[in-house]
């Protein structure tokens, strides 16, 4: 069972995630919309995104803008942030949720194969921690999506485990420089979490990585963390990387 919302926790805050048109990204954006949340969808598909938005208005969201956004293009990540202060005045959440993942052994992998990779998983979550540094009041929080894959990992991911260890060390240098900012920035680490990505693995599917259901999260259970790191429960939480997996970890 998933933690239940809290109504107003982010009432009337404007919170911008990426990746949101479907799994993760849009179990998060749907739970700060239960929260009182208006939400912004940023997603590489526009119209998913859009189809998104309206979704969560019809379901009750107090607004919901869906924004079409390569997060691995500067120009777009800064048109996006600029499209939802303007539309919504103000911005107090960032959620770094877009991913990219290839599978291919490192011996077969290009230079273009890791700069695609990690324009996505890492520089992506850099353009929006500085977009957001500068558009963010005091108060302002991001959450990363990082992977258990950055502890932790498998074969034929190196692009996509190097980048995610990447993000979380980048947590840690944004936690630093947004401390003064009055910003907290704090990342989350999923195991496997019952989405297409996790069940299009080809690793999955050939059983190179075995995975234990009773051990398989939903997209909700890292929503609820994801609101924990942004709430102000977690006040006194900064460059932290939180493993969200049930304890696979700790059993592999």
């Amino acid at each position: 069972m998933t933690t239940p919302a809290t109504p107003h926790r982010f009432q009337d805050q404007v919170v911008i995630v990426t990746g949101a048109a479907s799994g993760i990204g849009l179990a998060t954006a749907t739970r700060f919309a239960q929260e009182g949340a208006r939400v912004v969808i940023a997603d590489l598909h526009g119209d998913q995104a859009q189809a998104a938005a309206e979704q969560l208005r019809a379901h009750g969201a107090a607004d919901a803008l869906g924004l079409p956004c390569d997060v691995s293009d500067e120009a777009q990540v800064q048109a996006c942030v600029a499209q939802a202060t303007q539309h919504f005045g103000t911005l107090d959440v960032v959620v770094n949720n877009a991913g990219l993942m290839t599978f291919k052994a490192i011996t077969d992998l290009t230079g273009d194969d890791w700069r695609r990779v990690l324009g996505v998983d890492l520089i992506g979550t850099f353009f929006f921690i500085r977009e957001a540094f500068r558009a963010m009041p005091s108060g302002g929080r991001i959450v990363n999506v990082s992977s258990i894959h950055a502890v932790e990992t498998s074969p034929l991911v190196a692009p996509y485990a190097a980048a995610k260890a990447a993000v979380v060390s980048l947590t840690r240098s944004a936690a630093i420089e947004g401390r003064q900012r009055g910003i907290r920035v704090n990342a989350v680490l999923p195991g496997a979490v019952n989405t297409p990505m996790l069940w299009d693995n080809p690793n999955v599917k050939s059983g190179v990585e075995k995975i234990d259901r009773s051990l398989v999260g939903e997209p909700e259970d890292l929503a609820a963390a994801i609101a924990f790191l942004a709430s102000p429960e977690a006040r006194f939480v900064q460059g932290a990387a939180l493993v969200v997996d049930g304890g696979r970890i700790d059993i592999l």
